[in-house]
């Protein structure tokens, strides 16, 4: 089931969730929806405050290529647990920030460690576009948005569009 995509400037969006204690089939159930709703928007990575579930669960599928199989990933309680020292500047966008991208630097590879869907512990370096995409949706479970990266003056700018946005949609 595809479920409404909360737009900044939300306050659910700010807010540091909670590690998920139990896997249950709820749990499940809302990672195949968020799964849905991110192919479907189309984007690469999807966290449950963003769809207004406070738990700590990200989605994500770096795979673009048209001939290759789709890699969905479902993490329960992610962490970085490593990170290189090399750093990378990548233009990111957000499904909560719709047709807003900047430049954010971040390291270029990270170490991951998750629950998977049925509770096995996981761990995986990622790299390029898969790096930066699981620091997004991380940040997002932290209350961190790809714009508290940016200078004041472009996240105000771009908060202001998002309020205009919004009223435009309550309108409509």
């Amino acid at each position: 089931m595809k479920r409404p995509i909360l737009i900044h400037p939300d306050p659910r969006l700010k807010k540091v969730v909670p590690p998920v204690d139990d896997l249950s089939d709820e749990l499940r159930q809302l990672a195949d929806d968020m799964l849905e709703t991110m192919y479907d928007a189309p984007g690469i990575g999807l966290a449950a405050p963003q769809v207004g579930v406070m738990s700590r669960l990200i989605v994500l599928d770096c795979v673009k290529e048209d001939d290759a199989d789709p890699r969905p990933l479902v993490m329960f309680n992610p962490e970085v647990v490593g990170a290189s020292s090399e750093r990378k500047i990548y233009e990111e966008g957000c499904l909560s920030i719709p047709d807003q991208y900047a430049d954010v630097e971040r390291p270029d590879a990270v170490k991951v460690r998750w629950l998977d869907r049925d509770g096995n512990l996981q761990e995986e370096d990622f790299d390029g576009l898969w790096s930066v995409c699981v620091q997004h949706e991380i940040d997002h479970l932290d209350g961190k948005l790809f714009i508290d990266y940016l200078s004041p003056m472009k996240r105000q700018m771009i908060t202001r569009k998002m309020q205009k946005l919004k009223r435009e949609q309550a309108r409509a």
